[in-house]
């Protein structure tokens, strides 16, 4: 694995995995795309003290169970289940023998349980997960750490339940890049998705505006007016380095990166009308994709590469399209509203995110690729802007601002669960969602 991975420490972690049951870590627990999901209830014991060495002040084997807790509930996926209505649910004077009916009368389908131990300033913790209803461990796994890495060990543990339930790890090691102005200025800023680590990417104290990750984690992408007309530029995030790679007369845009991180979608005006071209960004050769009389903008990659969405105002008003990547078969995927902007791809390839325009008030709808089922996912009285999917794409990220409040929210993809990142003084905006882990130390 990557020291990015982890903290400025270099803290690396083994896991050693000890399959009990091959069938059941095989096994998809949980679909949240399934119609009437509901959250799993799923109960976290504090872990077992296995060390005369951590004494009871330390907390640290309450502190992991607490930290897992607090992972699983970010995910909007769990219901945590109140420790204070736990049975001892184990046979006395033999805590790996689990009583599943004790567990299952409190409502639980999940159980984790575990222990832990400090020696020599090294922290082994030892998860096991059951489930409830079938009686049975689904994967047990051990992790080593320094003794002061309770939370990376927490977050790799809720990593592991989320592998085991849903197929992936979840977003727990990404990161999210956003635009904060403060006073006439911006700049970029990243966050983890746990809140922690706001960090700043850019210093040009200019204008700077849609930030794009690229999938491969070499760069991140951005509009700047430091020079004082827009280009965009490329950030080398390993070194910090940054090229610009258009800088044209008129209007420089940036958009997103294909799958492969080799091209980038730019919008350019630089031949009389707002266009979309392709980038390929190392032989810099630059492609015409819309030849229109109308404006085309924000342009976002497929997840496979074949299409591109983008939004055009050639039926009159901003809306949704959707073209193959060459540029050709340009098909209208929103119709409802007369303002539908900033579209984002689902990693799924299934729907796309969108702001659109409802009762004088800006709103994050969903649409899939047939252009029906248009969802609204927010409803508040603030302006809700710039979705952007998590690379789970279980969850969407986005500005909402009312007057000079302005926050930035992540919500599940159905709409639920919405809890505020961050929030300040200054003005939040353009948030993007990296699709690896800790691309930005």
């Amino acid at each position: 694995m990557n020291s990015r991975l982890f903290s400025a420490t270099a803290i690396v972690f083994i896991f050693l995995c000890i399959v009990w049951q091959q069938t059941a870590t095989a096994k998809v627990y949980i679909d949240i795309n399934e119609p009437g999901f509901r959250q799993f209830p799923i109960a976290v014991c504090d872990f077992e003290n296995k060390s005369m060495l951590i004494t009871a002040g330390d907390g640290v084997n309450e502190q992991i169970a607490a930290d897992v807790r607090f992972y699983l509930g970010l995910t909007g996926i769990f219901e945590l289940l109140d420790k204070n209505s736990f049975l001892d649910g184990t046979e006395p004077g033999r805590p790996e023998i689990i009583r599943f009916p004790d567990w299952s009368l409190i409502g639980a389908d999940f159980l984790l349980r575990g222990d832990a131990a400090i020696a020599d300033g090294r922290l082994t913790a030892q998860a096991r997960l059951y489930d409830i209803a079938r009686a049975r461990v689904i994967f047990q796994k051990k992790y080593n750490g320094h003794s002061g890495d309770v939370r990376q060990i927490a977050r790799a543990i809720s990593s592991d339940i989320l592998l085991a339930l849903t197929g992936d790890e979840g977003d727990f090691n990404t990161k999210i890049a956003l635009v904060i102005k403060k006073k006439n200025a911006s700049d970029i800023f990243s966050i983890n998705y746990d809140a922690t680590g706001l960090k700043p990417v850019t210093s040009h104290q200019s204008i700077v505006t849609s930030p794009r990750w690229s999938p491969d984690g070499r760069y991140l992408a951005f509009t700047s007016y430091k020079e004082g007309r827009p280009a965009v530029y490329l950030r080398h995030l390993p070194t910090g380095r940054e090229r610009k790679v258009a800088a044209f007369p008129g209007l420089n845009m940036c958009g997103s990166f294909s799958p492969d991180s080799k091209k980038l979608l730019l919008t350019l005006s630089k031949d009389g009308n707002e266009e979309i071209y392709a980038l390929d960004v190392e032989s810099m050769k630059l492609t015409r994709l819309t030849n229109n009389y109308a404006i085309d903008v924000s342009p976002a990659w497929s997840p496979d590469g074949r299409k591109i969405a983008f939004v055009s105002n050639r039926s009159g008003t901003p809306q949704i399209f959707v073209m193959d990547a060459g540029g050709d078969n340009v098909n209208r995927l929103t119709y409802e509203g007369n303002y539908n902007t900033s579209p984002s791809w689902s990693p799924r390839g299934d729907k796309i995110a969108y702001e659109g325009l409802i009762n004088r008030k800006y709103q994050i709808f969903t649409v899939d690729m047939q252009g029906n089922n248009p969802v609204q996912l927010t409803f508040d009285e603030t302006d809700n802007e710039y979705p952007s999917w998590s690379p789970s794409g279980r969850q969407i990220v986005y500005s909402s601002h009312r007057g000079a409040k302005t926050r930035i929210c992540i919500m599940n993809a159905n709409g639920q669960n919405t809890r505020i990142l961050f929030e300040g003084k200054d003005h939040l905006a353009m948030p993007s969602w990296s699709g690896r882990p800790d691309t930005v130390d």
